[in-house]
């Protein structure tokens, strides 16, 4: 059985969600697909200039597995700068947070993504093992985006 992949944590959406060379008409144009998290590599490797290891520590995931998320960005950004392919940003496997929550119900504790807790305002998310709707977050996140989560509290 497959290990599912663990949410690689991202700070920065993208302004525009696509780059199209000029020189070709749009109908034809082939395209690569860069994944929000291979966008967050280049942001803080390239552009922000930290070192590998600062890199996977801000996105929460190992070395190797951040050095993989690299490569596969400057290869579709280098296919896509020399043979004239456009760029779409979408999709991966990311959040802006991940979340230390607890069931007040039952007590259970577990980490999650703050785009899920978000659910819990309509009522949508519940506790993996009560099905409680009274979840909350612990306040522990070691993130900035902890102020949000404090709001999400029931």
């Amino acid at each position: 059985m497959v290990r599912p992949t663990k949410l690689r944590r991202i700070e920065c959406e993208p302004v525009v969600s696509h780059f199209i060379p000029s020189e070709k008409g749009i109908e034809k144009l082939e395209e690569n697909i860069l994944l929000l998290e291979e966008l967050e590599a280049i942001r803080l490797k390239d552009l922000e200039g930290f070192e590998q290891y600062q890199c996977a520590e801000k996105m929460e995931v190992s070395r190797p597995t951040f050095q993989r998320i690299l490569l596969s960005a400057r290869e579709k950004i280098a296919d896509s700068i020399i043979n004239g392919k456009a760029i779409h940003i979408q999709g991966g496997n990311y959040t802006k947070n991940i979340c230390n929550v607890k069931c007040n119900f039952c007590n259970h504790k577990w980490n999650e993504s703050f785009e899920n807790l978000q659910q819990i305002k309509d009522g949508e998310y519940t506790c993996p093992t009560c099905k409680s709707t009274k979840i909350s977050c612990l306040k522990q996140c070691k993130n900035k985006f902890c102020s949000k989560c404090s709001k999400i509290n029931l």
